[in-house]
């Protein structure tokens, strides 16, 4: 789906909330507020240059749309780059948890799905995972990889209200 705005569109259309439903990825999803796919439903200013309150509103005009949609959450990373070759068909290019280039914060910004629109921990999702399959299996053999991955799920779940 190429934008946010269809996306929401097609869901409430189908209107089947608990058969129906989207898996937001924190990668994937960054780009809607972009609008790499649908500049029409870009939601940061352009130019944008990672502003923090620009950035902010951004993500919760798009989980507020979306979250209550989201039957599925993948953690991740992205550089704010992404790939593809044609005019709709990019999408976000993650990146290993610890990335410097990495956009995203992950244990806070995980929040904007994994609570409500007035801060409160849903515990909607029975289970939320890592998405980040996307590199090479020499990245994926090291240790470290997993080390990093597993102390940023670590740091969401306590942030989010999955301790105990």
């Amino acid at each position: 789906m190429h934008s946010w705005k269809y996306m929401v569109r097609l869901l409430e259309e189908v209107d089947m909330p608990k058969v129906v439903g989207f898996q937001a990825d924190m990668s994937h999803t960054l780009l809607y507020t972009l609008g790499e796919n649908a500049q029409e439903h870009r939601i940061v200013p352009k130019p944008f240059h990672w502003e923090p309150e620009a950035f902010h509103s951004a993500m919760k005009k798009l989980t507020n749309a979306l979250r209550p949609w989201t039957i599925d959450f993948h953690v991740a990373q992205n550089d704010g780059s992404v790939f593809g070759s044609g005019d709709h068909e990019k999408t976000g290019r993650h990146c290993l948890a610890t990335d410097p280039r990495g956009k995203l914060n992950i244990p806070r910004d995980s929040g904007y799905w994994l609570r409500d629109g007035a801060g409160k921990v849903t515990k909607k999702f029975k289970h939320i995972c890592w998405d980040g399959c996307m590199f090479p299996n020499e990245t994926m053999m090291k240790p470290q990889t997993w080390n990093d991955i597993l102390s940023a799920m670590i740091e969401v779940r306590n942030n989010h209200g999955w301790v105990g």
